[in-house]
């Protein structure tokens, strides 16, 4: 099961929204209800393998926690690194990447890295990655922004409306309620699924993840 899959018995609370330095905040706000960068964060239990898997719905603090320590996605153990950089697998085909096997480029996403044997697993069990997807290496990547819940003000208390994805840089920030990581890749480097596959055999399991 894909370490950031949410689980059915991982619902998030409700929480009291409220207006707070110039954004929002909760009402009983406390210090891990926020990153490092100041934003709010959707406070979610952590409860895998609790109730059924929510396939395509993401576990905010799991999520989270693969993009900051550069862990795979599927099993949470180190991502797949090489000269030509870090292992990512898109289930699109970014503009910026025209195939040439070339560094080039940069892309914004919101998926975590992953090591050879669970990117080669995912393309074939994953129906949307077996109609297109696209191996990537990122030799530069930065965690830009966030994804989530965006507020406006209202009366008597802030208003969800929109979901939007912001840049740290941006002063909307504030009225975020984030649910995911944004990470840019640069220096890109197109790869070859056969070529993956190739590299991935014989490649050791990665360690049952711990903690979260």
């Amino acid at each position: 099961m894909p370490y950031i899959t949410r689980w059915s018995a991982e619902r998030a609370p409700a929480m009291r929204v409220v207006a707070k330095n110039g954004g929002i905040g909760y009402a009983d706000e406390r210090p891990y209800d926020r990153d490092t960068n100041g934003v709010l964060w959707t406070r979610v239990p952590s409860l895998p393998g609790r109730g059924r898997p929510e396939f395509g719905k993401v576990h905010a603090v799991r999520q989270r926690r693969a993009m900051e320590a550069l862990l795979c996605q599927i099993c949470a153990g180190p991502a797949d690194r090489t000269a030509d950089g870090v292992l990512w697998m898109l289930g699109e085909n970014p503009n910026e990447l025209d195939g040439s096997g070339a560094g080039f480029g940069e892309f914004i996403t919101a998926q975590p890295p992953l090591c050879s044997p669970c990117a080669v697993t995912s393309a074939h069990a994953c129906p949307h990655l077996r109609r297109r997807c696209t191996v990537l290496r990122a030799r530069v990547f930065d965690l830009v922004g966030v994804r989530g819940a965006f507020y406006r003000p209202g009366y008597p208390a802030p208003i969800a409306w929109d979901a939007n994805s912001v840049g740290f840089d941006d002063p909307r920030i504030r009225w975020i309620r984030a649910g995911q990581s944004l990470m840019r890749l640069r220096g890109i480097t197109v790869g070859d699924l056969d070529a993956l596959r190739a590299s991935a055999v014989g490649a050791p399991s990665a360690p049952p993840p711990s903690g979260f």
